[in-house]
């Protein structure tokens, strides 16, 4: 059995993930590419994956990508999680996914809209049916609109504003509307796709569009099995070697799908230290070390989430850097290995901090990578979704 060690796989990673030196480029298209998807929970977050993996891209060129060239497209896909995605791969996403986690989500709202319906109207039965309903009526309201935003739609549609107590008895629970979660399926569905924000680049408030309007044609339909065959090949090329139940967590498919999507890949089990993995066949030859590089990834950034299993990259760091839901923070890269974290600053400062003597080198090369995403920032100040404690003390 062929031996792959940690010193090779990150290599692997630096090379693959843009993070090396000369293996960083201005193409977003070609960073998005690299990571399959870029990680969307925290609009943040795309932005500052780009600005690790570039070198002189700014945040108009991930803008142009996303709302001019449209070649990116955000959308929610494995693990209920939103991502940003090369156009050619939706597709992909879709029928291996976003098919079935839209079904997943109309029943879950019916669900709630069944227990916390109020002002219930005494001929209210199928609400599964009326929810179907209240979809089409939203699509509808879009198409004659052009774009909206999800305030618009619900003013335009009366259903909408129907009020559901997500959790009848709960003192925290608040009354709401439905729009958002209409929204939510529709664009699982593939019918509408979240558009340019209606703030900055760290902006979550985005206008809605119909799916034509943003992708001639709609998204291509293709069978599921395939989809999935094909999103497990590409994650395998950025990601592999690696065991399986890092692509089951990935994927957040069951160990039947993940098997099954497998079956007609040529891959081949290697021994990670005494773990078993597996790679494509044609990818088992060793790469070339890249010189020591320096990156300052982003909370949620796409490399660290790209494993359950990140002992090899994170070593004993994990307490300070991800919060209690397993949300990892922004964080200091040395060679392939996370060795500190990081937090912006109220005056915009970079503060760093590491957590092991990486030496000289690395805490310079640091330095500058914290000087050049300062500059990325600008005048922009974000703080991350998920706050972790390293990047609270920092940031304080």
């Amino acid at each position: 059995m062929r031996s792959i060690s940690v010193a090779e796989r990150r290599a692997r990673l630096g090379r693959r993930h843009r993070l090396a030196a000369m293996s960083r480029t201005d193409d977003v298209l070609d960073i998005a590419r690299s990571l399959v998807v870029l990680h969307a929970t925290d609009p943040a977050t795309v932005f500052l994956s780009v600005a690790a993996r570039s070198v002189r891209a700014d945040p108009a060129a991930v803008e142009r990508a996303l709302y001019d060239d449209r070649t990116l497209l955000r959308m929610l896909a494995m693990r209920r999680t939103m991502f940003v995605a090369p156009t050619d791969l939706v597709p992909v996403l879709q029928a291996s996914t976003a098919d079935a986690l839209a079904a997943k989500q109309r029943a879950v709202y019916a669900r709630m809209i069944e227990k916390g319906l109020i002002d219930r109207d005494p001929g209210f039965t199928d609400v599964l049916a009326w929810f179907t309903e209240a979809e089409e009526a939203a699509h509808r309201a879009l198409l004659a609109r052009g774009e909206a935003t999800g305030a618009q739609l619900g003013a335009d549609v009366p259903v909408l504003r129907t009020r559901v107590d997500p959790a009848p008895g709960k003192s925290y629970s608040k009354p709401t509307g439905i729009t958002t979660w209409v929204l939510v399926v529709l664009g699982c569905a593939g019918r509408i796709v979240r558009g340019r924000p209606n703030g900055s680049w760290i902006s979550s408030q985005y206008r809605w569009a119909p799916v034509e309007t943003w992708l001639p044609g709609g998204i291509a339909p293709m069978p599921a099995d395939a989809a999935r065959t094909e999103l497990v090949e590409r994650w395998l090329r950025a990601f592999g070697p690696a065991p399986v139940t890092d692509l089951k967590w990935w994927t957040g498919w069951t160990a039947a799908q993940v098997k099954k999507a497998l079956a007609p890949l040529d891959t081949t089990e290697v021994d990670l230290g005494g773990t078993a993995g597996i790679v494509l066949t044609d990818d088992l030859e060793p790469v070339e070390t890249p010189e020591p590089w320096a990156a300052l990834l982003p909370a949620l950034d796409p490399t660290p989430m790209g494993w359950r299993e990140r002992g090899w990259f994170l070593g004993e760091h994990r307490p300070a850097l991800f919060d209690r839901n397993g949300n990892i923070g922004p964080t200091i890269w040395w060679d392939g290995r996370i060795v500190g974290g990081w937090a912006q600053r109220p005056d915009g400062e970079i503060a760093l901090r590491f957590l092991e003597d990486a030496g000289a080198a690395a805490r310079a090369a640091a330095e500058r990578e914290a000087e050049r995403i300062a500059a990325w920032y600008g005048d922009v100040r974000a703080v991350p979704r998920f706050r972790t404690p390293l990047e609270r003390e920092l940031a304080s």
